[in-house]
């Protein structure tokens, strides 16, 4: 069995999305600048590319939260089928945490989105086992990584620190006070710094 991984780009007050989401900006006001290292190519720091071209290695599985699929809320609109085109960047099985039922949705290149009616915990076994001996990757939003955390399902954090203030907006450290992470690779660039994080469990008694 793999490792359960939350792996979010942040701004240097911890925040993953700006204010105002809609979709005409679904990560907020100034948040696309959070994500401008991912895709720069070859005009971007070596190192920064080279990271982004391996995003999803060693994944065989994400999961991520209603907003980061959609805008709306209550009822689905069906012919809503993610901000990303008809051939995500994911090709696995993507379970997305919702209150409302909807039937799986197959796209092309080997995603399936899957939508998780019953909490957190339902969403991180299926996704295991649609994973097998590969990581289960929690995408996102901050909410959704923050109920992850907190609930000690999260093996490492691997943050992508931008040198950016957003100053509001879904900040993912809200109600994780009390956590300890140790960090164990510092990938720096002009960028971003990108850090890998151990969470450290409670010793028990």
């Amino acid at each position: 069995m793999g490792s359960v991984i939350c792996q979010l780009t942040v701004s240097l007050d911890g925040f993953v999305a700006g204010p105002d989401q809609r979709p005409d900006e679904p990560l907020g006001t100034g948040g696309e600048r959070l994500h401008e290292w991912a895709f720069a190519g070859d005009a971007g720091p070596a190192v920064d590319a080279d990271l982004a071209s391996r995003h999803g290695e060693g994944v065989g599985a994400y999961i991520m939260g209603r907003n980061m699929f959609a805008s709306g809320r209550g009822e689905w609109d069906l012919d809503w089928r993610g901000w990303w085109g008809e051939d995500p960047p994911y090709h696995v099985p993507v379970y997305v945490l919702t209150h409302y039922p909807r039937a799986s949705l197959p796209m092309d290149g080997g995603t399936v989105f899957h939508f998780v009616t019953d909490g957190i915990e339902s969403a991180l076994a299926q996704a295991r086992e649609a994973a097998g001996p590969a990581n289960v990757q929690v995408s996102g939003g901050a909410e959704t990584a923050r109920e992850y955390l907190r609930a000690e399902l999260v093996d490492q954090l691997y943050l992508h620190v931008t040198p950016l203030v957003l100053g509001a907006g879904e900040r993912l450290w809200d109600g994780l006070d009390e956590m300890t992470f140790e960090p164990f690779e510092v990938t720096p660039s002009p960028a971003v710094t990108h850090i890998r994080y151990r969470v450290v469990r409670p010793t028990p008694g």
